[in-house]
């Protein structure tokens, strides 16, 4: 029987990324939705490192289980690189993706492509009942295009540009985003350490 891992969030669409991506993890993928109830947890880091460490020790000691907690967003070099660990809430209370993209734009409004330099940045940590077991990081570099494009994805997607193929996130589609993504390489780091974990249970 495959163990759980607990992925600390309620984002259905960051979920299923990494269900796509953990396809072949020999581990039954879970997220707080998947429980009646769930720990309080504010996400108040300063860093998507600290965040996704509080998130998986929160969880992990909430439920006894192995647990993942991630965060990620976007940086803009012209922003001093905002909206940063605000990018879910970027646009304030009633945000959503939509309005989170168009006040991107306005603040963008007018520079050059050059200008418009940014990362997509994510930070995965794995903690069990014990606390903490380790935090990896991984980066995507682009542009902010000029405007929307593309159906897939979510978040700053239809206007993250990814140079080497000329399209944003959100027109590659999941087949190269998965390939190339922020999400992707620190997921691949990830799994080094959850392997290494569960070796090391092994040898107890």
């Amino acid at each position: 029987m495959a163990r759980d891992l607990v992925v600390a969030t309620s984002n259905k669409k960051k979920l299923q990324e990494i269900r796509q991506i953990f396809k072949d993890l020999r581990f039954n993928i879970v997220s707080l939705a998947d429980f009646s109830s769930a720990p309080r947890i504010v996400e108040n880091g300063c860093t998507f490192i600290a965040t996704s460490a509080k998130n998986a020790v929160a969880a992990a000691r909430f439920y006894n289980r192995l647990a993942m907690g991630e965060d990620s967003g976007l940086c803009v070099n012209a922003l001093d690189g905002a909206p940063g660990v605000r990018s879910a809430r970027f646009s304030g209370a009633d945000k959503s993706d939509e309005r989170n993209n168009l006040k991107l734009l306005r603040l963008l409004k007018g520079l050059p492509m050059k200008k418009r330099r940014a990362h997509y940045s994510c930070a995965v940590a794995l903690a069990d009942a014990s606390g903490l077991i380790g935090v990896v990081e991984g980066r995507c570099s682009g542009f902010i295009a000029y405007e929307q494009a593309g159906t897939f994805g979510f978040g700053y997607d239809p206007l993250f540009l990814v140079p080497g193929y000329k399209k944003t996130f959100a027109q590659l589609g999941p087949g190269i985003k998965h390939s190339i993504s922020h999400r992707y390489r620190a997921l691949k780091k990830f799994r080094a350490v959850l392997e290494k974990y569960i070796e090391n249970a092994g040898e107890r």
